[in-house]
């Protein structure tokens, strides 16, 4: 069973929902705070956050007859980054929005949540998607919590290793295809429209419905819309998804402005920056190794209503941010995560002064340790004798 048409957008409620992090739920956990003192209570009060769903069911298309299958993905940090800010200068606040912190690693889990609940609705046993890792890690999981098989297909040899490990003890049945992602995908497509099986890639409707929640969380814990939105480009859905919660957020009345969207690829994939297909994509990101992205259109629709921009940032760029945010920040993203902050820093000179920058990271660093081993600037020491005085001498004392 294929996607079907893309839902219209959820019309939201005037005020924002009550959320674990948001400032409409800061007084009442003041109250219950205050009330476990007074009765020598000492241990913080919790909320449990249910997930995005439930979190912003009046903006979703979901009813009463959807099952929510969930991991309670969604309310990810949005950290401060003095560091890359100090960098940039003119008074300039920057932040990471780190979905690296969603339960499967990635941002994925958004859509993800989204999409095997509404195929769990239709009556569909089984999912497929072709993936650069994280998409299949996420299927797999959400597939499987909802007592669903989950087909992936990768492009052979061209998966980090940590997103592999995910899809494989999550359960899914992983296929791998000689050829890149846009070959992978173009297959599921055909698959998904002959057999009774959904197709869970990024051209689901659903997918970006999920996704657009993230955009909710920004201007909730900002306030307001941020003036520049960064982030990574591959198959274009994520940017896409974050415009369209922008825009229903301000259509609602909950911010005043919207972000210019700053779209980076890496220079060796990079199809919106060049303006045609890239037939063999190649970047050490390989989370947004992409030649052909499905939502371009989209994107380039968010560019042009945003008046924002694609650019592209070299393998050396990327690696340059994702050792600066690990080291600098103490944040640990995975490689395409990086390049928004690489991209942020390449175009500093355009930084309006005072203005607040949101950086998209969107996957954890575990997900691809290979590439945190062979890229840092750690001293290493190994085949140490046991004894204190050698490792003092090593330590410098």
């Amino acid at each position: 069973m294929a996607c079907g048409a893309a839902p219209a957008a959820a019309s939201g409620p005037r005020n924002p929902p009550r959320r674990f992090g948001s400032r409409p739920s800061l007084l009442p956990v003041a109250l219950l705070s205050s009330l476990r003192r007074r009765l020598g209570h000492t241990r913080p009060a919790m909320q449990d956050w249910p997930g995005l769903i439930e979190g912003y069911r009046k903006w979703l298309p979901v009813s009463d007859k959807t099952p929510v299958i969930t991991l309670h993905e969604g309310a990810t940090p949005l950290i401060p980054a003095p560091v890359i800010a100090e960098r940039i200068g003119k008074g300039v606040k920057v932040y990471l929005k780190y979905d690296g912190l969603n339960p499967t690693g990635s941002f994925k889990d958004r859509g993800m949540t989204m999409a095997i609940s509404k195929a769990k609705e239709a009556g569909s046993e089984a999912v497929i998607c072709a993936s650069t890792g994280n998409t299949s890690a996420a299927a797999a999981a959400y597939a499987r919590r909802g007592g669903m098989r989950a087909f992936v297909l990768i492009p052979d040899g061209y998966v980090a290793q940590g997103k592999l490990a995910q899809a494989l003890l999550y359960g899914a049945e992983v296929l791998a295809v000689k050829g890149n992602f846009d070959r992978a995908l173009a297959i599921v497509q055909e698959v998904a429209n002959q057999y009774p099986i959904t197709l869970v890639n990024s051209v689901n409707p659903f997918r970006l419905q999920g996704q657009k929640t993230a955009a909710f969380e920004v201007v909730d814990a900002l306030g307001e819309a941020p003036d520049w939105l960064c982030i990574p480009v591959g198959n274009a859905g994520n940017i896409s998804a974050y415009w369209m919660g922008f825009n229903e957020y301000k259509a609602a009345g909950h911010s005043r402005r919207l972000p210019r969207m700053m779209g980076f690829q890496a220079a060796g994939s990079a199809p919106l920056v060049l303006g045609h297909t890239v037939e063999q994509p190649d970047t050490i990101a390989t989370a947004i190794r992409i030649g052909n992205p499905v939502n371009k259109e989209r994107a380039l629709k968010a560019r042009a209503e945003s008046n924002g921009d694609f650019m592209a940032v070299t393998d050396a760029e990327i690696i340059e941010a994702y050792k600066l945010l690990g080291s600098g920040e103490g944040v640990f993203c995975e490689p395409a995560s990086a390049a928004s902050v690489a991209g942020l820093l390449k175009r500093r000179e355009e930084v309006p002064a005072g203005a607040t920058v949101v950086c998209v990271l969107t996957g954890n660093g575990l997900k691809d340790p290979t590439t945190a081993i062979e890229h840092n600037d750690s001293k290493f020491h190994t085949g140490l004798e046991p004894d204190t005085a050698t490792v003092a001498r090593v330590m410098g004392f």
